[in-house]
């Protein structure tokens, strides 16, 4: 990450920050009433191949006594009403802000895969996360609702591994080594733009989980 790319990320989510600040604690109130506790889901993710960091979102499901993996069609009835919500617009993903600050993750750069994936394609992942995760990206622009009807047929656990695994991770490894090497701070702006555009056009009908 070039020096430019991280006070970029600084700043803007300082600003963020500040202006989100009271919009968010109302949401987490709101949240606490309407849901209970936990209101955070925290994952392990992958800053770079030897690298883990806990990721914070807001909760959208249900709490399981066991959760793992990617989410799929298995997963769809333990999403709440309000996380339909939270996923539909990405607020649930407001609070990967601080996931910014720490330098876990920047605004734009490929999605950080969860350890398993990265230990199982340890080839493709060394060359992906040469650049540091994002909250957005190239693949995550192009790839992200064909990648949520794919897994939203999965019916197991297993499935949506097996569908996740053959058909998302290469298509999306594809796209973020393209990223890496047009990275700069204008590209990252258009990404950026471009991802708010879509979603203040999200329709009801991609609200999967």
């Amino acid at each position: 990450m070039t020096p430019a790319k991280r006070l970029f990320d600084i700043a803007a989510a300082l600003f963020l920050v500040a202006v989100l600040a009271l919009p968010f604690a109302l949401l987490l109130v709101y949240l606490l009433i309407r849901q209970g506790r936990p209101v955070f889901y925290l994952s392990e993710r992958m800053r770079a191949p030897d690298r883990a960091f806990q990721l914070c979102k807001l909760r959208t499901m249900r709490v399981v006594a066991q959760d793992a993996g990617v989410s799929g069609g298995d997963k769809a009835d333990r999403v709440t009403p309000i996380g339909h919500w939270l996923r539909k617009y990405r607020a649930d993903e407001l609070p990967q802000l601080w996931n910014v600050l720490k330098g876990d993750m920047s605004f734009v750069g490929p999605r950080p895969p969860l350890r398993s994936y990265a230990e199982r394609y340890p080839k493709i992942y060394a060359e992906v996360l040469k650049s540091r995760p994002g909250i957005t990206g190239l693949a995550t622009l192009h790839f992200h609702r064909h990648e949520e009807r794919l897994l939203a047929n999965c019916t197991s656990a297993e499935e949506t591994d097996a569908v996740y695994a053959r058909r998302c991770v290469p298509r999306k490894a594809r796209l973020d080594v393209i990223y890496a090497k047009r990275r700069n701070l204008c590209n990252d702006f258009v990404l950026l733009v471009k991802t708010l555009r879509g979603v203040s056009r999200t329709p009801p009908e991609n609200q999967t989980s």
